[in-house]
C-alpha cells in the first residue's frame, strides 16, 4: 500500500502532506485525516496506512507548512511526561498562529486537492482528527456541507467555537472524548447543544482515557480507547461514503 509524499497548493503557499491508499488501479473515498498538535510522524503514517487498508484514500496535511516542513518541531521517538512541557512550548505558536481563518482558508485547498486526485471516486468525502485536528475537522465540516458527508473528532476541543458551528453542519458526527477531558456534565451539555442544532451524531467518553489517548507514541496511549475509535470511525464511514464508485 503506498504511502506518497505531496504539496498541496493553497492561498499561502505549498502545503506538505502525505497519502495512503489501496494499491490496486481502483478509485477509493476521499478521506481528510487532520493530525494532533504534534504533527506529522510515523504514528500518523501508520494511521493513515491502517484507514487506507479498508478501502479509503486518506490525505494528511502538514496545518503548519506556513513554518516548514513536518516535524515542525524537535520530536522525540516517545512523547513522554518529562519532554511534553519542551515540546509544547515549540508547538503552541504554531497552534496559536493557525486562525480560524487559516484553517478555513487551507481547508478549501485540501478538499480540492482530494477530490480531484486520480485515485479518488466521485461522492462525498470525510474528515477526521486528533486533538486541535478535531477542530480542524469540525470547521472542515461546517464550512463544506455539500461535500463532508461524515467528520470525526478525537480527544479535540470541539466546542470552542459553539453552537453557531454545530448549525452549520449537515455530516454524520461522531466525537469520541477523553475522559481526562470531559465531564460527564460537559459532555451533557455538550450533546444538548448538539441536539438542538439537528446534528447526527454520536459523543461519548471513551472511559479509562486521558487526552491524546489513540496516539501510540506518547504516554497518554490507551490500547483499549484506540480500538474503541476505529470501532466508531470505520462504521461512520462505511455507512455515509459510496466505495466503488
Amino acid at each position: 500500500m503506498p504511502i506518497k509524499t505531496l504539496q498541496i497548493p493553497t492561498a499561502d503557499g505549498q502545503a506538505h502532506a502525505f497519502a495512503a491508499f489501496p494499491d490496486h488501479g481502483e478509485r477509493h473515498p476521499g478521506v481528510l485525516m487532520y493530525a494532533d498538535g504534534f504533527g506529522i510522524r510515523p504514528v500518523l503514517r501508520e494511521m493513515a496506512h491502517e484507514l487506507a487498508g479498508h478501502g479509503y484514500y486518506v490525505l494528511v496535511p502538514n496545518s503548519f507548512y506556513r513554518h516548514g516542513p513536518g516535524p515542525v518541531a524537535e520530536l522525540p521517538e516517545y512523547i513522554g511526561e518529562e519532554v511534553r512541557a519542551a515540546v509544547f512550548a515549540q508547538l503552541m505558536p504554531l497552534i496559536e498562529a493557525h486562525t480560524a481563518e487559516r484553517v478555513l482558508g487551507d481547508a478549501d485547498a485540501y478538499l480540492k486537492f482530494l477530490t480531484t486526485q486520480p485515485e479518488v471516486c466521485a461522492g462525498p468525502v470525510a474528515v477526521t482528527g486528533y486533538c486541535i485536528g478535531g477542530l480542524y475537522a469540525m470547521r472542515t465540516a461546517a464550512a463544506h456541507p455539500n461535500q463532508v458527508a461524515a467528520v470525526a473528532a478525537f480527544h479535540g476541543p470541539v466546542g470552542v467555537d459553539g453552537p453557531g458551528l454545530f448549525s452549520k453542519l449537515t455530516a454524520r458526527v461522531h466525537l469520541g472524548h477523553a475522559e481526562g477531558d470531559m465531564t460527564p456534565e460537559a459532555l451533557g451539555e455538550l450533546n444538548r447543544a448538539l441536539d438542538a442544532a439537528g446534528v447526527g451524531y454520536t459523543s461519548e467518553i471513551y472511559p479509562g482515557t486521558i487526552h491524546g489517548f489513540t496516539m501510540a507514541d506518547t504516554d497518554a496511549f490507551s490500547a483499549s480507547g484506540l480500538k474503541r475509535h476505529w470501532d466508531r470511525l470505520l462504521p461512520l464511514l462505511d455507512r455515509n461514503l459510496t466505495k466503488g464508485k
